[in-house]
């Protein structure tokens, strides 16, 4: 059976964004997962974990695209890589706070002056250089591949292939993918056989439906197979619902409960 986890990014957003993780733990889950963290007060994140005894899987490092200053110094950029071993190493920190276990790390785009090729040997010096840091507190860097057809247009880093590519050449087990089957399925599709054949490479993955980017069970993809399939692989880790509810919030934490328990 999958480990279930819940962003709380995108749902509930009529509520503070504490009050979410009360509707997460009313719907019987234990894990939440959010973007993140500077805008966030943490000391009523923390609390409110304790009050319901959830734990974090998963949190954005500060290169989060969100955040205009990480559109300024992307991995991709060689001239920025102080300003982004910082960023993460900070972002470190605040996992290990919160005993998380994974951060999301996201490449940004690639600089005009730059070739590919440059782009991702900077990618690959910034993840070696911040590796023994998050290896040290316990924190494996997911490294994410997003989609540029729908949502992110001018991304470096669109398809699984390349991210794994990456992962390999740092060579720590504190870097691996988070592999988003919502962004994939845009991208390259193929979901089952790439997770099969790529687990010991990927320590974090998300769902959402295609298209729209709602639930399961909204779109074309049929996700009890698809969690068959990775629960046949040997994936050990966490399983976060990234989603934007289709219509009710409390009726897409249902279906999900009913999902990952049948």
């Amino acid at each position: 059976m999958v480990r279930p986890s819940i962003c709380v990014e995108m749902i509930y957003d009529d509520r503070p964004f504490v009050d979410r993780l009360d509707r997460v733990a009313a719907h019987g889950f234990e894990t939440i997962e959010f973007w993140t963290w500077p805008d966030k007060d943490l000391d009523a994140i923390a609390d409110r974990l304790e009050t319901h005894d959830l734990s974090v899987a998963g949190m954005a490092a500060n290169t989060e695209p969100r955040r205009p200053e990480a559109l300024e110094r992307p991995l991709t950029d060689p001239a920025k890589r102080r300003d982004v071993v910082d960023d993460i190493t900070e972002s470190i920190a605040v996992a290990d706070r919160f005993d998380c276990p994974n951060l999301i790390v996201l490449v940004g785009p690639k600089p005009n002056e730059y070739t590919r090729a440059e782009a991702r040997e900077s990618v690959i010096a910034c993840l070696r250089e911040v590796a023994p840091v998050a290896a040290e507190a316990g924190v494996t860097l997911i490294v994410e591949p997003l989609n540029r057809a729908v949502d992110h247009s001018g991304y470096y880093l669109e398809r699984s292939a390349p991210a794994f590519d990456i992962v390999a050449e740092v060579d720590s087990p504190a870097v691996r993918i988070n592999f988003d089957i919502y962004h994939q399925q845009i991208s390259e599709g193929n979901i089952i056989d790439t997770i099969t054949n790529n687990v010991d490479a990927i320590g974090h993955i998300h769902i959402a439906d295609v298209p729209g980017r709602h639930e399961p069970g909204t779109g074309e993809l049929h996700y009890p197979n698809i969690l068959t399939a990775i629960d046949e692989s040997g994936y050990e880790e966490y399983v976060g619902f990234e989603y934007i509810a289709a219509d009710d919030d409390d009726v897409a934490l249902e279906t999900i409960q009913d999902l990952v328990t049948a």
